[in-house]
């Protein structure tokens, strides 16, 4: 017979007071093998900022409190209200958490985990990051590409990939494009599926999955966990956070771990924790959802705890003492599960796998291991680029027929320029807009690495490849195309609709300038965004940026004339170098007075132009504008190589 302090639990094989079905041992025979993962006074700390101004401090919050349980093969699921922990105790497994501020153990069949365990694992985050233009089939070839070791041949990777696809029921969708917000593509379920075929394609034994059923209906919710379950019998060992499951879905869990406040609440058989919460006076009634009455009982809803009145004892509740009946509910619930079975029998457990003698801590954390050389992740890194490029007619072609029709309209305006005052004022006022055109069209370069911010810390943490082939791939299919191109247009078809300078050298000149100015302007879009959360945000301080350069290009203020103490801000212009270059190229040889007639101004050739603008008219004085460009290139592509290299790429 139990004692008074021994919760009592209801059967394996037996129903609970909500009607779910116990385990038979038929279900649990393919449990037995695979990798148990397990964790050891998980505690959790970290730092936030409370107050105002000049009254902010910095406090120490508790996020998990001495967390302790065992994941097996087959579904482990994490339950708990928002800001429970669950989340973070995900996280903390699978070696993506910040380490700072964490303590405790995470075994792999009791040992520590090994430095590569992220890359041989696999993570599915809440929000599907897959690449929308690409084919479902697309996406899992570049996962193959660059996850699988390169002694498969391509023909191995392609049967991996075929088995994934038909393994998860892509078959259908296998060349269907993912979809973005501009192209129609697979349902949110299919979606879900290509994000756990990305990480199925290294056959993890450990399989972890942030709310995977979020986005989803409950029907395609459903079929996500059935797929789960399917493959936790295969003897994978899969763990996932989960809000608020419907009960179809919770039948399918084996284990339950039930946080709250960062305390352990529930950790054991999913199928036993009605008996358990019974066993502590808190009743499901019939044909209600067990996760929702777990949910409810944690967050203190009367309407669905009913205590067991008949087995109260009036006087022993008279005479309980006030510091227990003044606990709050969840520390109560902590408190009861510490004293269970559960617990001890978990204990006993956790004491076995850590008696062998300790090893030395896992570098999990840090340990970034790859499958591929670095040729071989930047050829597939500027292939998907460059195919995601294609697939985006309305970041890509847009740019271009604008670029053609902005160019007409310039020609139109400034057609055939003369070589008279007018012309001069002319000739200026179109080199300063194609010169400044070039930066302000080059602000949506920011998107570059904003946009795919996510995708990239998920794919450099899972072992995709190194932050150097990313960086350098991005330039190569993206930046370099997508500057260089409108330039040559803008080049081409301005030029002989002004009629500027008939001299094949002085065409080549001004392509290379307005090349340099987009690629200046670009490479500093990517020094801001590099790191950036919120396109938004970067936009404003490029745009802010070149309208403090536009002051100091030259042509709305004579250089000459700024005081000391400001007029070396002029060096930092991107406009300034561009304009002074183009200005050099066109000016030089030029004469504004015809031979015939007396010249009424002062500024009777192009010489007396640029020096009165005070611009060298040496070759020096052409090409030390590129020399400056090339370095303020070098430089905000270093900046943003070294933001995205020291990212905080933990959660």
């Amino acid at each position: 017979m139990a004692s008074n302090n021994d919760p009592v639990f209801i059967s394996m094989t037996q129903k609970n007071t909500c009607g779910l079905p116990g385990r038979t041992p038929k279900d649990l025979k393919t449990f037995t093998e695979g990798a148990v993962l397990s964790f050891h006074n998980i505690c959790y700390r970290v730092k936030v900022k409370s107050g105002f101004l000049l009254r902010r401090k910095t406090v120490e919050k508790e996020i998990l409190m001495n967390v302790n349980g065992i994941m097996r093969p087959g579904l482990n699921a994490i339950l708990g209200p928002t800001g429970g922990g669950k989340s973070s105790l995900l996280d903390i497994l699978a070696a993506r958490k910040d380490p700072q501020g964490l303590s405790g153990d995470v075994l792999i069949n009791g040992a520590p985990r090994p430095a590569n365990f992220k890359c041989n694992s696999g993570y599915v985050v809440q929000d599907d990051v897959v690449m929308g233009t690409l084919t479902v089939r697309e996406n899992l070839q570049f996962s193959a590409a660059l996850r699988l070791p390169t002694t498969m041949t391509n023909h191995e990777k392609n049967e991996r990939i075929n088995m994934v696809i038909q393994e998860l029921g892509l078959t259908k969708v296998a060349d269907s494009k993912v979809g973005t917000q501009f192209i129609r593509g697979v349902s949110g379920g299919e979606r879900k599926r290509t994000s756990i075929g990305m990480e199925l394609i290294t056959d993890p034994s450990i399989l972890f999955l942030d709310e995977p059923t979020t986005g989803l209906d409950s029907s395609t919710a459903n079929a996500v966990l059935l797929l789960l379950k399917k493959m936790s019998k295969q003897g994978r060992t899969i763990i996932f956070s989960i809000h608020q499951p419907r009960y179809s879905i919770f039948k399918l869990f084996d284990s339950l771990t039930l946080l709250a406040s960062g305390r352990l609440v529930f950790h054991g058989p999913a199928h036993e924790a009605l008996g358990y919460f019974a066993s502590a006076g808190h009743h499901c009634e019939p044909y209600n959802n067990p996760a929702d009455f777990f949910l409810d009982v944690i967050n203190g809803d009367s309407s669905a705890v009913v205590l067991n009145r008949e087995d109260e004892d009036d006087e022993a509740k008279v005479t309980e003492e006030p510091s227990k009946r003044d606990k709050p509910l969840i520390e109560k619930l902590a408190e009861f599960y510490g004293n269970s079975a559960f617990f001890r029998e978990t204990k006993v457990e956790l004491d076995q796998l850590t008696g062998v003698q300790k090893k030395k801590k896992s570098e999990s954390f840090k340990q970034i291991t790859y499958a591929t050389s670095f040729c071989h992740q930047l050829r597939w890194i500027s292939r998907r680029s460059f195919k995601n490029l294609l697939g985006n007619p309305q970041a890509s072609i847009a740019q271009i027929i604008i670029t053609v029709i902005l160019g007409l309209v310039i020609g139109a305006i400034f057609y055939d320029l003369k070589n008279d005052p007018t012309g001069i004022q002319n000739r200026a006022g179109v080199l300063f807009f194609l010169t400044t055109n070039q930066c302000f069209s080059s602000v949506s370069s920011v998107e570059l690495f904003v946009v795919e911010k996510k995708l990239f810390i998920h794919e450099y943490i899972s072992g995709y490849y190194r932050v150097s082939s990313y960086f350098f791939g991005k330039l190569l299919s993206d930046l370099l195309p997508m500057r260089m191109l409108p330039s040559i247009i803008f080049t081409c078809i301005t030029y002989f609709l002004l009629g500027l300078k008939p001299v094949v050298e002085a065409f080549f000149i001004m392509m290379l300038t307005l090349m340099m100015v987009a690629y200046a302007a670009s490479s500093m879009a990517l020094a801001i965004a590099a790191g950036q959360s919120v396109v938004s945000v970067a936009t404003l301080l490029m745009t802010i940026s070149f309208v403090f350069m536009m002051i100091f290009s030259g042509l709305l203020v004579n250089l000459r004339t700024i005081g000391p103490w400001l007029s070396w801000l002029q060096y930092f212009s991107i406009p300034r170098y561009g304009f002074a270059a183009l200005q050099h190229n066109e000016f030089l040889g030029q004469n504004f007075c015809p031979e015939n007639d007396t010249c009424s101004s002062a500024i009777c050739t192009g010489e007396d132009f640029l020096r009165n603008q005070g611009i060298d008219l040496s070759t020096w004085g052409l090409w030390q504008n590129h020399v400056a460009l090339a370095c303020m290139i070098v430089i905000f592509l270093t900046i943003a190589y070294l933001k995205l290299l020291f990212l905080k790429k933990f959660s």
